[in-house]
C-alpha cells in the first residue's frame, strides 16, 4: 500500500496536499483498496464552506458508498469535475486523483492531520 511521505492525512483515508493557499483532497490508496471499483462521485460545489469534519462528498463503489469529509475548514473552490464522467480514476491513481481543493479559513486545522507514518500506523503498514 503506498502512503506517500510528501502527503498529511486523516484517519477517514483522506490526502492532503498543499498548493500555495490552498489544500487539495483525495482518498488514499488504502482506502479505494477497500472500495473496490468505484462507480460514482458526488463532489462539492466551488464556494461551499465547510468546516473540518464535515461529510462533504460521496464516493460509491461496487460494495458500498462512502462519505468524505472536509479534513480541514474553508472554501471549497473547484471540485475535479473529470471524475463525474469517469470515477475509476480512482482506483488507477488515487494520490493523482484529487477530488476538491478547499482556500483553508484563519485556524483551519492543518496542525491535526496525520504524516505519512501516523497514517501507515493508523492502517497497519
Amino acid at each position: 500500500m503506498k502512503v506517500p511521505d510528501t502527503l498529511q492525512y486523516t484517519k477517514d483515508h483522506e490526502w492532503v496536499r498543499r498548493e500555495g493557499d490552498l489544500v487539495v483532497v483525495g482518498i488514499t490508496d488504502f482506502a479505494q483498496s477497500e472500495l473496490g471499483d468505484i462507480v460514482f462521485v458526488e463532489l462539492p460545489a466551488a464556494g461551499k464552506t465547510v468546516t473540518a469534519g464535515d461529510a462533504i462528498a460521496v464516493i460509491e463503489s461496487v460494495k458500498a458508498a462512502s462519505d468524505i469529509y472536509a479534513p480541514v475548514s474553508g472554501e471549497i473552490v473547484e471540485s475535479n469535475d473529470a471524475l463525474t464522467s469517469a470515477p475509476d480514476q480512482v482506483n488507477g491513481a488515487p494520490y493523482e486523483s484529487w477530488l476538491f481543493k478547499i482556500k483553508p479559513a484563519g485556524d483551519a486545522g492543518l496542525d491535526k492531520l496525520l504524516d505519512a507514518e501516523g497514517y501507515g500506523k493508523s492502517i497497519g503498514e
